[in-house]
């Protein structure tokens, strides 16, 4: 029997759906951000501080805790050893601080710069420089004095004018804190009057007049200047007028006349 092909029917190729590759989406791969290497920082490892064993520092390492040292000051103790002081400044061999100046009964004195005066040398290889300073001293007590020094620095010339300051002390007459009466006082081209005033009124003085009534102890007093702006002279007459003050009981014995007799 023969095989007939001719009788299977006909695959129709028409019949099937087309797969239609136009509709499906095209990713778009331009959409994708890309990733910027750029801008991821880079790791410096020069920027990491190196750790240090504490079983590599060496006593003066300057990356050691300690920084010590042997003699050295350093570190958060910072003592260093005999004759440095550090950290805490104290240290068994740290500086100590120069006592203040006293009077001959043990009385800590102030002092108070009046004026420094700079002078200056021409000379062949330009200027030199010199200062003077006055400065009054006083346990502000009743005892005031008067100093002057000459030096090449500042710092120097004011040591000088309050060690002769210091040693110059004189006494004054006070009545609380004011001065018991009125008084007038010329030194050189100086002329300066002195007022008592009420509690609370306070020092009405100006320039050298007030450093001296500061430095005296007095608390209440009406001042003025009448003569020359010269400071020394406006200061040496201040403590003129305060040196020539008298009490009740001075007046009572020039008198000759005992307290109870002058009540």
């Amino acid at each position: 029997m023969a095989n007939n092909e001719d009788s299977k029917p006909a695959e129709n190729a028409a019949a099937k759906p087309v797969e239609n590759t136009a509709a499906k989406p095209v990713e778009n791969t331009a959409a994708k951000p890309v990733e910027n290497t750029a801008a991821k920082p880079v790791e410096n490892a020069a920027a990491k501080p190196a750790e240090v064993k504490a079983a590599d520092q060496k006593p003066g390492d300057r990356n050691s805790n300690n920084r010590g040292g042997d003699n050295r000051g350093g570190g958060n103790n910072r003592g260093g050893g005999p004759g440095q002081g550090g950290g805490n400044r104290g240290g068994f061999g740290g500086r100590q601080r120069e006592a203040a100046p006293t009077d001959s009964e043990g009385n800590e004195l102030t002092e108070k710069v009046v004026f420094i005066n700079r002078c200056s040398k021409v000379v062949k290889g330009g200027r030199r420089f010199s200062f003077s300073a006055l400065v009054v001293s006083g346990n502000e007590k009743g005892s005031v004095g008067v100093g002057f020094g000459k030096a090449n620095e500042v710092a120097e010339c004011i040591k000088k004018a309050s060690g002769v300051a210091s040693k110059s002390l004189q006494k004054v007459k006070l009545n609380g804190p004011t001065i018991p009466h009125e008084v007038y006082a010329e030194f050189g081209g100086g002329k300066v009057l002195l007022k008592p005033a009420s509690p609370g009124t306070g020092v009405i003085a100006g320039g050298g007049v007030r450093a001296v009534c500061e430095a005296v102890g007095i608390h209440d007093v009406l001042a003025k200047s009448i003569g020359s702006n010269n400071h020394a002279n406006v200061v040496k007459a201040t403590i003129k007028a305060l040196t020539m003050l008298r009490n009740k009981d001075d007046i009572n014995a020039l008198r000759g006349k005992k307290k109870e007799k002058a009540i």
